[in-house]
């Protein structure tokens, strides 16, 4: 069985997201026979590539609210993370175009170390002090995941460089109705949209195995539209 699964760096319900089907692919017998492959899909496909705005400042403003109601939203999404034992940071983190981090992921796929990589930059951006939408950062994270620095210098200074690769990801994600992230496809048949809890994603899993239609799971809680806004809990 194939698993693809649509998300964005800059997302934090694909960070918690992924933890969670991690979770739910442990909880399959047959989980060693899944392969799970990252898709691309960018939030704000638009915004300037180098520039970079702290998150809760561009919260503020997209929703119109104070930079302390901000802070809130992201301590309530922060929460959700930590209880899937993630490290989330509520200041401290910027927001940008994720275009050349898409690239390098492709690149990373080509290499064996996608999932490496992906990890890494989820850690980067809500975890650590480290920003991704840094060229250095980028490399960094790129020689940490096992990749050449050469070949990923290459990438990164290339802006062609594994730009229809990307393009290609998010063409299919409109083809398949992705109008939010994470977007997890299983074995091009069956749709789960946003950061479903561990139990449901086994369900899905058994369901589809089995050749039965998946049931289709109530809307999550948590899941990123394409103009970058972000379904926040409510406590």
């Amino acid at each position: 069985m194939r698993v693809e699964i649509w998300s964005d760096i800059a997302c934090p319900w694909c960070y918690i997201g992924k933890a969670r089907f991690t979770k739910g692919l442990a909880g399959f017998a047959h989980r060693d026979e899944v392969e799970v492959v990252f898709r691309s899909f960018e939030l704000d496909p638009n915004g300037p590539k180098g520039v970079s705005a702290p998150v809760v400042e561009m919260l503020a403003q997209k929703y119109g609210r104070t930079l302390e109601e901000a802070r809130g939203m992201e301590e309530h999404v922060a929460q959700s993370a930590r209880a899937e034992g993630l490290t989330y940071r509520t200041e401290g983190r910027d927001h940008g175009n994720t275009f050349d981090i898409h690239r390098l992921l492709h690149l990373a796929a080509a290499r064996g170390r996608q999932e490496e990589l992906l990890d890494l930059a989820y850690r980067a951006n809500f975890a650590e002090e480290r920003s991704v939408f840094d060229t250095g950062v980028l490399l960094a994270l790129a020689v940490e995941a096992g990749l050449d620095e050469a070949e990923a210098r290459a990438v990164l200074t290339d802006d062609s460089a594994y730009a229809e690769e990307v393009r290609a990801d998010e063409r299919e994600a409109s083809e398949l109705g992705a109008n939010a992230v994470p977007f997890f496809v299983l074995d091009r048949r069956y749709g789960i949209s946003g950061g479903q809890p561990a139990e449901v994603f086994t369900r899905a899993l058994e369901q589809a195995w089995a050749g039965r239609e998946v049931e289709e799971p109530a809307p999550a809680e948590g899941a990123c539209e394409p103009d970058g806004a972000c379904a926040v809990p409510q406590s």
